[in-house]
């Protein structure tokens, strides 16, 4: 090694050394500097830690003066006895009876839940449904809302903001449970809510609430008022299989005294509302199978009634909305109210009354139909179905047997209409032979003068083939309107339907088609195959008769039973099953008097009947017609004859 790189090497090492000896004394310093700064993170922690509990108490001290001050300024604008109602703690609580059990909430004084016993929300075939719940509790609300005196302020009082006493619940004479509710106002001044729960095992009782409102000593206390103003919505649950069949009959609805029909706010699938500037009797919150009715004997004098509808899947169907009055003057003691809770139920809401004598009419919350389709509803088909389901277990069985009687019942004018087109149909080459003779424009006169004599000569009338089937369209559409609103078809099952008051699906699909929806029905599928056979057999009996119907085949054998599968695929299976009962018993029964029925029998008919007819005098009404005719013919040759 030389001495060069001695010399390197001493040099390094010297570096070396130097950078570590500086190094440690740099640590050394870093050291107590951090040793220093602990120190005051410590020393700041311990006088936080002692100034911690002075601090908290002059907050609380601060919050407590703050609420000291708020209350006096409310025991200043609502008096003592309103604000401590203000403040106080709310209970709630539960009274039941055979068919509902009630919640109680002390604040507003108000109902907040009501849960049916004997009936559950939809759950499929082999799951239990839960008891139907008629509203949210979360969203119930029921408040009254007046002016009270304060020196020489008037206060608005609206009692959502206020909590009631409750009394124990006391038992009637008649074991109906009493509850009362209690709004001191000042002194003896209080408004009373009395509720009623019957317990007589009639529904039509049961299901009432009675509600009784009393102005305690309240004239010197309420302001200068003509009217108090009640506020009442909830939101109610989806209960059935499809919301928008269930949507499509949930609304609002309400009733003008002495009316017996009712209005209804119709159908949405956004929001409604209608402002009521005339007296009503009741006003019910209305879904498909179920009612929350406010019933007011003596009548509210204004009502502003709407509702929202929520989103499909949400579990909610409806938020509804009514905003009403009743009149008050200085000599009203109260007032006498009353709430039901129930099934939309035909036998049960016939019967709802207050009073003797009191028909309230709550059955036309049923939607059966206007005029004669409700009428052959409410006096045939309803009395009918009720005395076959009391004997008979399955609702299939009864539908089947009601669409037996009702095909027995217009058998005659089956056999009419068939016996009508028969005679049409051998009559036709005769109807050819007089197109023949008369082939002109200007001769359509003659030609329908001398068809008219031949239908009259042979006995025929050229409507007797539609008549009947006009006489059957009542029944078709009262029977239409019958079961998607018949609440007894509720979960009730049979064959592959789990609900006969909502559709039958055996497939559903991934994605939904226009017009059609997300499911198959199989009830509306065979619907519509009888509709479409039923349909070409009745072509083909009728087109040869009547050349005009050959343009309509499209229409009536294709295009109706296309369009009846994409309409009832959602509807109730118990009426998609009904109609196809329907279709099959007429195609038999068709079968059956084509059997019966002998051409040649009726061909001589026709021709006895012409001979009859052709020595017998023309009546005055066959003169004037063919005079008529006559003129009628000798309009169009003029006219002819000037072109």
């Amino acid at each position: 090694m030389d001495k060069k790189s001695i010399i390197g090497i001493a040099v390094v090492a010297v570096l070396f050394l130097g950078f570590a000896y500086m190094n440690t004394k740099e640590q050394e310093k870093y050291q107590q500097e951090m040793a220093r700064w602990q120190a005051y993170q410590d020393s700041l922690a311990a006088a936080a830690a002692v100034t911690a509990p002075a601090a908290g108490e002059a907050v609380a001290a601060a919050d407590s003066v703050a609420a000291a001050a708020v209350r006096e300024r409310q025991v200043e604008a609502l008096g003592a006895t309103l604000a401590a109602a203000r403040e106080a703690e709310a209970e709630e609580f539960t009274v039941e009876n055979d068919v509902m059990a009630v919640r109680f909430s002390t604040r507003g004084g108000q109902v907040t839940g009501v849960t049916l016993k004997d009936y559950k929300r939809y759950a499929p075939r082999g799951e239990e449904g839960r008891p139907v719940e008629m509203m949210d509790p979360a969203t119930a609300r029921f408040g009254m809302t007046f002016y009270v005196k304060n020196g020489l302020r008037n206060v608005d009082v609206n009692t959502l903001d206020y909590v009631f006493e409750a009394e124990p619940v006391a038992e009637g004479p008649e074991g109906e449970q009493v509850v009362v509710m209690r709004l001191p106002v000042s002194g003896d001044a209080s408004l009373e809510y009395r509720y009623t729960i019957y317990d007589t095992a009639s529904p039509e009782r049961d299901y009432l609430v009675g509600f009784d409102v009393r102005l305690v000593n309240m004239a010197r206390e309420m302001a200068n008022q003509t009217q108090i103003q009640i506020d009442w919505s909830n939101t109610s649950y989806q209960n059935e299989k499809g919301f928008k069949n269930e949507n499509m009959y949930t609304t609002v609805a309400y009733r003008f005294p002495g009316e017996k029909s009712v209005e209804e706010l119709g159908m949405s699938e956004e929001e409604k509302s209608k402002e009521v500037t005339s007296s009503l009797n009741w006003v019910a919150f209305k879904q498909q199978f179920f009612s929350s009715v406010f019933i007011a004997p003596e009548n509210v004098s204004y009502a502003d009634l709407g509702f929202s509808t929520a989103h499909p899947g949400s579990g909610y169907v409806k938020d509804f909305t009514a905003r009403m009055t009743v009149p008050y003057t200085p000599q009203t003691e109260g007032y006498d109210f009353a709430f039901y809770f129930g099934p939309n139920k035909y036998s049960i809401l016939k019967k709802v009354s207050l009073s003797e004598g009191d028909d309230l009419h709550m059955e036309r919350l049923i939607p059966l139909g206007w005029g004669i389709f409700g009428w052959v509803n409410r006096w045939c088909v309803i009395p009918v179905f009720d005395f076959l389901r009391n004997y008979i277990p399955s609702f299939g069985i009864v539908i089947l047997i009601l669409a037996v009687l009702i095909r027995l019942v217009i058998s005659p004018l089956t056999y009419k209409s068939y016996v009508s087109m028969a005679k049409m149909r051998l009559i036709k080459p005769q109807v050819d032979e007089l197109a023949k003779k008369y082939p002109k424009q200007e001769d359509a006169m003659k030609r329908q003068q001398a068809t008219m004599e031949l239908y009259k000569k042979a006995g025929i009338n050229p409507m007797g083939g539609c008549i009947p089937l006009l006489i059957q369209m009542p029944i078709l559409i009262a029977v239409f309107r019958f079961f998607p609103a018949s609440i007894e078809l509720r979960d009730q099952s049979f064959l592959w339907a789990d609900d006969l008051s909502s559709y039958d699906s055996v497939l559903n699909l991934p994605f939904s088609i226009p017009f059609y929806g997300d499911h198959v029905s199989l009830f509306a599928l065979l619907m519509a195959l009888s509709m479409f056979v039923y349909s070409y057999y009745n072509y083909q009996q009728t087109a040869s008769a009547q050349p005009q119907m050959a343009g309509m085949k499209f229409m009536m054998v294709y295009m109706m039973p296309v369009m009846l599968l994409l309409w009832f695929n959602s509807y109730a299976s118990g009426l998609c099953y009904y109609y196809l009962l329907s279709n099959l018993l007429t195609i038999g029964q068709t079968l059956v008097i084509r059997r019966m029925v002998d051409d040649s029998k009726i061909q001589a008919f026709m021709q006895a009947n012409a001979a009859r007819k052709s020595k017998g005098r023309k009546s005055k009404f066959q003169q004037r017609y063919e005079e008529l005719m006559r003129q009628q013919e000798a309009m169009q040759r003029a006219k002819n004859s000037k072109k």
